[in-house]
Parts: C-alpha cells; structure tokens; sequence
C-alpha cells in the first residue's frame, strides 16, 4: 500500500481509550460560557503559532465536492503530510466485511456463482478506495420499492446505524493515526479528510461534545464553506446520479414521513432515487447551519474560492494563517 494513506491496525482501539476528556481549565471556562469556544481551545490560537508549528494538525469539514479530498491529495503528494481519510477507515475497517457480504448475498441469487462461491472457487470482496467509495454507497442503498432495488424501512435504517456507529468510531481513531503518523512513518503533518455526514452525529452547541472535544484537542478543525452556485452544482449533479447519503435519524424519519405525506405513497411503494433526489436539497440546508456552527464555535472558516487558488502547500499553510487571522 502507498506509503502517506490511511494504514489500519489489525487490533481495534477502544474507544474509551480514544475519548479525552477536557481538562478542569476547560470545565471552569465553559462553566462560564457554556454556548463559546475560545480561540485558546484551537490547537493553534494565531496565525504565528500556526506558520512555526513544527507538526501541523487539521481536520477538513464540508460538504462534498468543495475541495477536502482535493486539499489532502495535494498535501500528501508533497510527501510531508499523512493523509487520513474518515470514509476509507469506514470502508475498511469498520463496514468492509459488510460491504463484501452484501455482494455475496446479491451473487448467492445467480445459481451459477452461488455454486462457485458455496464452494469457495472464486473471491468477492470489496475494491473501496480514496477515490471511490462506490462499494460503502451501494451498501447503505435507498428505502423503496424493492422491484427497483430499493430497502425496506427497517433494513435500511438499521444501515444507518451501522454507518453512525462506524463514523464516530472512525473519527475517534484520528488521534491514533496521528500518533501513528509520526512514531512509525515519521510524517511530520497530518490531514484528516471526514465525510460530509460529521455534522450529522456532533452538536456544536454542546462543549461536552465528545466528538468534537476529542477532535479540536488534536486537530484544526477547518470548514470549507460553499456558496449557493455550488450547492445548485450540487443538486443539479445529485439528480443526474443520485447516490445513496447518511443522515441524522431524526431528520430523516422526518423527511421520509413528508415524502410519503407530500406524494400519497405507502414505503413499499417509493421509487427510491426518486426520494433520494427529493431529499438531497433538504439535507443540504439541513447540514449548512451545523458546518457552520461547528466552525464558529470549534474551528475556523476558509472559503471554496480561496481552496481553489491552493496549489501547493505553502498555498495551504498560508490560506490557514489567513483564517486564523481574520478569526482574531
């Protein structure tokens, strides 16, 4: 495997292990302030701090498409930055046995391959990479019809859960792989490339936020922010292969009882990209408010077009320095 990618570990680490817990100065700070974060819980409190920092730490945040895999390719190839991916870990270590399954289950229904596989002739597995996370998408699938391959409710929100548990898991494991990064391949900076789904399982309102208080106490965490051009980009593309997505069970139990409400539809009977198509745009403006509290209360803020004119890492450092500047 390429060296600067994600590498797994055969033991699982415990998450009990993984969870800090904030110090009494954090407590008493938030005690008083219990709805802000500080500059002085970032990892680096000023542009300075952040140019001399000898190991340089972030976590990218945003919706898909705005340049975090983009951002964390370039800083690999420069040879000096690991490169954590949340959804590649997921895809791996936490679902991989899940994703390979679920194409066995399909291939099981073809009597020819169902008699090589039953006599162990030939290998299914799954073939995720960073750049294609196609196999962990067609595992989590869509509610609907199942004539037009479509989950019924309950299987396809149990996926979900899987999808959750795995993400959270896999977000806490960052500061294992950052320690990794260094103490065994000697990488001096890290990049941590999460899913569009973080928001979804963290509350930036909460300052226990476990998640959150165990990410901001070893990265910087940097929202990528869109702008409405983009996010019509988005849809526009999200129509034309509509992909399945994971969300936060209470908007989507929400969403789903408004579409079978808005269009006179028992489950059984949903075209499943059709909801998905449905329910893209309102996922959107559902994660926009959480990214951004997320960034005004644990982070800081870098715009799409000031990612668009990084082309190198000395670009990187200086578009970070520049957020944190205007941050204050």
């Amino acid at each position: 495997m390429q060296t600067g990618l994600l590498f797994w570990h055969s033991k699982s680490v415990a998450l009990s292990h993984l969870l800090t817990v904030p110090s009494p100065v954090h407590k008493k700070h938030w005690q008083k302030t219990p709805q802000t974060v500080t500059h002085s819980a970032m990892i680096y409190a000023s542009a300075s701090d952040w140019r001399n920092a000898p190991q340089k730490r972030v976590l990218l945040f945003a919706m898909s498409g705005l340049g975090k895999t983009y951002l964390s390719t370039m800083l690999r190839s420069s040879g000096d930055w690991f490169h954590y991916s949340i959804d590649y870990r997921i895809g791996t270590r936490y679902m991989g046995e899940k994703i390979a399954d679920n194409a066995k289950r399909e291939a099981m229904k073809v009597p020819f391959l169902r008699e090589l596989l039953r006599s162990n002739s030939i290998y299914i597995g799954s073939n995720i990479s960073f750049d294609d996370l196609k196999p962990m998408s067609s595992y989590l699938g869509k509610p609907g019809d199942p004539s037009l391959g479509g989950l019924k409710w309950d299987e396809y929100t149990r996926r979900q859960d899987e999808f959750q548990k795995a993400e959270v898991a896999a977000l806490l494991d960052t500061g294992y792989f950052m320690d990794r990064s260094v103490e065994l391949y000697q990488y001096p900076h890290f990049v941590c490339d999460t899913g569009g789904s973080i928001c979804e399982w963290v509350d930036a309102d909460n300052p226990d936020d476990p998640v959150l208080t165990d990410l901001a106490a070893k990265t910087l965490l940097v929202w990528i922010e869109g702008t409405d051009d983009h996010t019509a980009e988005l849809i526009r593309r999200f129509d034309q292969e509509p992909k399945p997505m994971s969300y936060d069970p209470v908007f989507l139990l929400a969403t789903w009882q408004a579409y079978l409400s808005e269009f006179d539809v028992t489950p059984d009977r949903v075209n499943p990209d059709n909801f998905i198509r449905w329910a893209f745009a309102k996922a959107l403006a559902h994660r926009q408010p959480r990214y951004k509290a997320m960034a005004k209360k644990w982070g800081i803020t870098v715009t799409q077009q000031a990612v668009e004119q990084v082309k190198d890492t000395e670009g990187f450092v200086s578009m970070i320095a520049d957020a944190l500047e205007m941050r204050g």
